[in-house]
């Protein structure tokens, strides 16, 4: 009966794609807020962008992101982030039960609202047109290669997708300014297949009564990315929202974003229809934001002065543009490369201790990249703390040092929580936590929901006087939290930092 089930699977949903019943796929994937709260995590299905999420110095940020991690403490989990490059299919994926809620710039349309529920708007945005300005300098020629034929479809001119860099060898139109849209008859326009840019292009070719051909381009093309082919002139024309042009614009100075193509259009976050309760959760709080004013401090943030913003996105060390964490990226593949971890690993690590700072110290006298105590530091051969490379080295002894402790847990995976709980609060509070687990019932060589719990009571007096613990006291929130917390830094420096970087 299993096999059964499995063959028919994707026939069910071809068939339920066909007659557009995504409801009945929903009922099956779905999760309302009762068991999100359950699980623990809300999970989010996001895109790379300016706007939604990227990371800055190894923190991540974004409009929507910082959202989403006031969103999830006002539940009490933890955000859990699913990235995609492929937003064109990003309802889908929320459909077939990926993840809990999009927010990924998503411009509220009529076709959206028949497939998902979305929430109280976050800002109101409108289309712009994205050309090279007037008074910028000249665009240098398309790249060298084959002729693109255009193909008629349905009265506005469809072109083949383009690969990434190559545009053809035919020269390149006048560069005419399109100041208002009946200038757009005739041109060409770069927009991905099925987006809402699109979509706007066909309605506008109808109202302004003469054709615009579009060329398309592949999904997982983003619209930063076609913003900047304007500047290079690799392309003369595209479509963005208006947030993200602006941002472009603030250091891309040879494009133009005035030319408005739409009526005001709604961003907002979706959610699936078999999530009611969601949904009214989300809607609540976005107008407990607003009325508050922290959703205005956050636009203004972003969206006010996008000239300070732009420097981070375009800054080398933004997952945007760069794809660097910080100057010491190099030291950390190093160090990492001898004690076998992913650098991205250690580097999460590192940021969780000092922010990247060499001169970093705390009240209790850590210090540097590693935040190594003076007793540690002398251990471990460092002799001066402030030394980037020395703490760097230091610290993976001591880590090398803890991994041989607990080498008898099985797992690498398990036993790494284990290593990253004892560099915070040290070997001996964990194996308290270890025989506290033994004797309540739980196993002490798993960490969550087993030891990490145990970690918790090690604060009582209740517990660490008793039960033939060694090392007492330990506020035991902070290793709970520390495991959590670099371990999902790490899980979003592996999506953002391409493998080919990652040492």
């Amino acid at each position: 009966m299993i096999a059964a089930a499995r063959r028919l699977a994707p026939i069910l949903i071809v068939a339920c794609l066909l007659s557009n019943c995504l409801a009945v796929w929903e009922r099956y994937t779905s999760a309302d807020l009762d068991q999100i709260k359950k699980r623990g995590a809300l999970r989010v299905i996001t895109a790379y962008s300016a706007n939604s999420y990227f990371i800055y110095r190894g923190e991540p940020l974004g409009y929507e992101y910082e959202l989403l991690r006031m969103l999830a403490d006002e539940l009490g989990v933890k955000l859990e982030l699913i990235v995609t490059d492929d937003v064109e299919n990003i309802v889908y994926m929320l459909n077939s039960g990926r993840g809990d809620l999009v927010a990924a710039n998503i411009a509220e349309t009529r076709g959206r609202a028949r497939q998902v529920q979305f929430t109280e708007h976050l800002l109101t945005t409108r289309q712009v047109l994205v050309q090279r300005s007037s008074a910028g300098p000249a665009a240098p020629p398309p790249a060298t290669g084959a002729a693109q034929s255009p193909a008629a479809v349905g009265g506005i001119v469809g072109l083949p997708p383009l690969g990434l860099g190559i545009f053809g060898s035919a020269p390149p139109l006048a560069p005419m300014h399109v100041g208002e849209a009946v200038d757009l008859i005739g041109r060409t326009v770069h927009v991905r297949r099925r987006s809402e840019f699109e979509s706007r292009l066909r309605h506008l070719s109808d109202e302004i009564g003469g054709d615009i051909h579009l060329a398309y381009v592949e999904g997982t093309v983003s619209t930063e990315e076609l913003i900047r082919r304007v500047h290079k002139g690799e392309i003369e024309l595209t479509v963005a929202d208006e947030p993200t042009a602006l941002i472009n614009r603030a250091y891309y100075s040879n494009i133009d974003v005035a030319t408005a193509i739409s009526f005001p259009q709604r961003i907002a976050w979706i959610t699936p229809r078999s999530s009611p309760a969601l949904q009214a959760r989300v809607n609540e709080w976005i107008k407990k934001i607003k009325g508050d004013g922290r959703l205005a401090s956050l636009y203004a943030r972003y969206y006010r002065n996008p000239r300070f913003f732009a420097e981070r996105v375009d800054s080398e060390y933004s997952s945007t543009s760069g794809g660097k964490l910080s100057i010491f990226d190099d030291r950390i593949k190093a160090v990492a490369a001898d004690l076998h971890w992913d650098w991205r690993l250690l580097a999460a690590l590192v940021y969780q201790e000092s922010r990247f700072n060499p001169n970093a110290r705390s009240w209790a006298g850590a210090s540097g990249l590693m935040q190594l105590m003076p007793a540690t530091a002398r251990a471990h051969g460092v002799s001066n703390l402030a030394d980037p490379e020395q703490n760097l080295r230091g610290g993976a002894r001591f880590l090398r040092v803890l991994e041989q402790r607990f080498e008898f847990i099985p797992e690498k995976k398990e036993r790494l929580k284990f290593v990253l709980a004892s560099y915070n609060a040290g070997a001996g509070h964990v194996e308290d936590a270890q025989l506290l687990a033994r004797q309540f019932g739980r196993d002490p060589n798993r960490w969550e929901h087993h030891v990490d719990e145990m970690m918790l009571r090690l604060a009582d007096p209740a517990y660490y006087n008793s039960y033939g613990l060694r090392s007492g006291y330990c506020r035991g929130e902070e290793p709970y939290n520390y495991v959590r917390e670099i371990l999902d830094r790490y899980e979003q420096y592996r999506k953002l930092i391409p493998e080919r970087d990652s040492g």
